[in-house]
This record gives structure tokens, C-alpha cells and sequence, in this order.
């Protein structure tokens, strides 16, 4: 009786024994699979952050390009009117004497200058800007920044001022924040996450809502820089000029 007993004893031992290893398999699995999604997210963050700071630093780049450029457009300049001096004195034609050489300028395009005054419907103020195509992105001299929830939303609260003034605070800014950048300042190594918002700016007949980065401007001569993001499509910019478009005895 033993002897049958037995093997049927053995087999259902071995069949516990089977189903508890395949349990632990299966929760190594899921442990593993987690693991493995942590990785890729943080891998992901990583990633994304790098290439904010890339797009900051092309960025820059382009500026330079662009301050390159006009260097270079200036010295040509100057070596077009000097060897027009030259034709005009070795021909002897006083009739030449009046000669300039000027570019065509672009159609159906308004010209600023490379300093206009613009107006900032939240405070209904005006402040000089800097024009710059070489930036993509509007920025503002903001302080005080406060970033808080409304409606379930992000919203960012800060005062508008030029330069290291920070006593003469506009009043409060509040908008809803579109997203945020990594921003690597020139002295430190660790980049700055700032919120990026939208706001409406009036610059003489044009009027349009464009994105700012809340940046630290205070070094800068100037509390808003206009980026390409405003002036696309329908503005040039004329940087040996000022306030071609705005008055010059605001703010």
C-alpha cells in the first residue's frame, strides 16, 4: 500500500515546488520590467534636457552669426564706397560725385530698428526693446518670479523691470506658463529652468502675441529682447537705425 502511495506523494511535491519557482519567476519579471521603465524614463528627461540646452546654445550661436554678419555687411560697405570714391576720382566725372549705393528693400514688410518702444497690454506700459533676429525667442527682465497653480493649471506671477532697477516694480504680471527651458548662463555651469509665457505686445501698427522666456536680463541694456518669433513674416529689421517705428520719448 505504501509503495503505491508514494510516487503520487512525490509527484504533487514536486508540483508545489514548480508552481512557487514559477510565481518567483514571474514577480522577478514584472521587478525587472519596471526597472527597466525607470531607466528609459530617466534616460527620456535626460535626453530632452540636453537638447534644450543644445537649442539655447544654437541659439546663441546665431546671434553671433548674426553680429558677425553685420559686421561684415558694414565693412563691405565701406570698401563699396571707397572704391566708388576711387572710380570717381581717377575718371575725373563729377558726375558721379552724388553716387550711392543702396539695397533694395523688401516688400510688403514693415522695417523696424534695431531699438523700438513697445507697449505690454497685462500692465499697459511701455519699455525700449532690443530687436534682435538672431534670437528665436522673446525674453523679459522678470523678478520676483512665482510660479503657482490656477484652475488646475500652471500659472507664473513676476514684475517687468529694466535693467538691476528692482525698485521701480511695474505691477504684477500673471500668465499661464506654455512650458519651460534649460537656460546655461555664461558664469555657471548648472543651467536654469525658466517658464516660458505668452503675451500681447503692441509695437507701433503691429500688434501680436508672442512667447517670452522669463530670463535674467539685468546685465542687459534693455528689459525686453524681441526674437524672430514676433517679427516673422512680417517685419524686417534695420539695425543701424532706432525707433523706426515707435516714439523715442517713452519709457
Amino acid at each position: 500500500m505504501f509503495k503505491r502511495i508514494a510516487p503520487i506523494v512525490a509527484l504533487s511535491l514536486l508540483s508545489g515546488c514548480t508552481m512557487m519557482h514559477g510565481d518567483n519567476y514571474h514577480q522577478a519579471t514584472l521587478a525587472a520590467i519596471h526597472r527597466s521603465e525607470s531607466n528609459v524614463n530617466a534616460h527620456l528627461t535626460n535626453v530632452e534636457l540636453q537638447l534644450s540646452n543644445q537649442m539655447d546654445f544654437i541659439d546663441s550661436l546665431q546671434r553671433e552669426i548674426q553680429e558677425l554678419k553685420n559686421h561684415v555687411d558694414k565693412l563691405e560697405n565701406t570698401a563699396s564706397k571707397a572704391q566708388s570714391r576711387q572710380f570717381n576720382d581717377t575718371n575725373q566725372d563729377t558726375r558721379n560725385d552724388n553716387l550711392t549705393i543702396s539695397e533694395p528693400k523688401p516688400r510688403n514688410k514693415i522695417v523696424l530698428g534695431g531699438i523700438e518702444n513697445v507697449s505690454i497690454d497685462a500692465i499697459n506700459q511701455s519699455f525700449k526693446a532690443r530687436v534682435d533676429t538672431g534670437a528665436a525667442t522673446s525674453s523679459l527682465n522678470a523678478v520676483d518670479v512665482q510660479e503657482f497653480e490656477r484652475n488646475g493649471k500652471d500659472w507664473v506671477r513676476f514684475h517687468l523691470v529694466k535693467g538691476d532697477d528692482t525698485n521701480a516694480h511695474t505691477p504684477w504680471i500673471e500668465a499661464p506658463i506654455i512650458r519651460h527651458v534649460r537656460i546655461r548662463q555664461a558664469n555657471t555651469e548648472t543651467p536654469e529652468r525658466r517658464a516660458v509665457i505668452k503675451l500681447w505686445v503692441k509695437l507701433g501698427n503691429i500688434h501680436e502675441q508672442t512667447p517670452f522666456t522669463l530670463a535674467d536680463r539685468k546685465e542687459m541694456s534693455h528689459a525686453i529682447l524681441l526674437g524672430r518669433e514676433f517679427i516673422r513674416d512680417i517685419a524686417v529689421v534695420d539695425v543701424s537705425k532706432q525707433f523706426i517705428r515707435s516714439d523715442n520719448t517713452k519709457k
